[in-house]
């Protein structure tokens, strides 16, 4: 496999946030109409930050960078800054993904949201776990706040 090359537009020294769709933005199997319900809550728990995000959702196999910074505000938008890489095969597949990014990258201080959490190892300090059926939530807003805080 080759090595992703780095991104001229990942800050190294920012906060990393890896971003999953589908049980995070909007509670699973929603209906298109539903989706990204939960996008002014994200928004809300960045605040002013400067938190750079990286799309780890599988929504990144179907569409383009620029399709998918799409979908978001301006507000957050600007923010996103890449997708992990090529599936990763075998247990703990996103966290595989996005430790490969990281090390690419150089980035050391990061976070995921993601309700799949047999897709990383227990414990894993970096997970902000959401409920997939609901979606993000003010627990995982002020979990947020407290990480980009610097608490």
């Amino acid at each position: 496999m080759n090595p992703m090359p780095v991104t001229p537009s990942v800050k190294r020294y920012a906060p990393a946030l890896f971003l999953d769709f589908d049980g995070v933005l909007h509670p699973n199997l929603s209906a298109p109409e539903q989706r990204f319900v939960r996008l002014p809550m994200l928004a809300d728990a960045l605040g002013e930050s400067d938190v750079q995000i990286i799309v780890s959702s599988s929504w990144r196999f179907e569409w383009s960078l620029s399709q998918l910074k799409a979908l978001f505000p301006e507000s957050i938008r600007m923010r996103v800054v890449g997708t992990t890489g090529p599936a990763h095969i075998g247990r703990h597949a996103r966290w595989n993904e996005i430790k490969t990014y990281c090390s690419n990258q150089r980035l050391t201080n990061w976070r995921a949201l993601d309700d799949a959490y047999f897709e990383f190892p227990n414990p894993c300090e970096q997970l902000i776990r959401c409920e997939g059926s609901r979606g993000i939530g003010q627990a995982q807003c002020d979990a947020l706040r407290t990480w980009l805080s610097g608490h």
